[in-house]
């Protein structure tokens, strides 16, 4: 696939891309500011932007705002943010349209090669890919809100790894179940948060977003 990449650290730049030119991906364009970000990704329609949330001249957001303008402008643009923290407002922003095609990384999860190459496939084909940490420490917070307080502990383990991305047959495997049980659990999750039938993709994403917003 054809990729972006958004990064001022110039080591970690060049690792992202010799990681990806070498399993097979192609960069068109590693950049290390917000703007050039934008004119990168306007020149390129990329599959795929890898963007720092925090970028210069003032190393807050621009990144993250950059990604929302590029989303806003392109319903198809397709965005794997990586920050340092754990910020909750910024997966939540990113989900806010319930689309897909995005993912929040810890820079930590780019250096497990494995599972940042998985993130990469999984957000440039429309899914979602949320840091496992990221996951965690969001659950932490969720208590006594309106839907996911009437998760059962099963049913909060199966939204915390579709907050991750993960398929079906993957949760299964994760969590030892057969598919007719994570079928009924993730059928009871959408039930609780009261979201209607519609495209299963983005409802998994309302569900995430569920808990993000709260």
């Amino acid at each position: 696939m054809r990729i972006v990449i958004a990064e001022d650290l110039l080591l970690l730049r060049e690792g992202m891309v010799r990681l990806l030119t070498e399993t097979g991906h192609t960069v068109v364009a590693a950049v290390d500011t917000a703007d050039a970000l934008v004119a990168a990704v306007g020149e390129h329609r990329p599959d795929l932007s890898v963007v720092d949330v925090r970028l210069p001249p003032g190393f807050r957001d621009e990144g993250l705002r950059a990604a929302l303008r590029i989303r806003a402008a392109d319903p198809d643009a397709h965005v794997l943010i990586v920050s340092q923290y754990v910020e909750r407002a910024y997966a939540a922003d990113l989900l806010a349209d319930g689309r897909g095609g995005v993912g929040y990384l810890l820079k930590d999860r780019v250096t497990a090669l494995d599972d940042f190459l998985d993130a990469v496939e999984r957000v440039a084909a429309g899914g979602t890919a949320m840091d496992p940490e990221v996951v965690r420490q969001l659950f932490a917070r969720t208590g006594g809100r309106q839907g996911i307080e009437a998760l059962t502990p099963r049913e909060r383990e199966v939204l915390a790894l579709m907050a991750q991305g993960l398929s079906n047959s993957a949760i299964c495997t994760e969590l030892v179940l057969a598919p007719v049980s994570v079928e009924k659990h993730i059928g009871n999750i959408f039930a609780k948060l009261q979201l209607p039938p519609s495209d299963d993709a983005h409802r998994r994403v309302r569900a995430v977003l569920a808990y993000l917003n709260g």
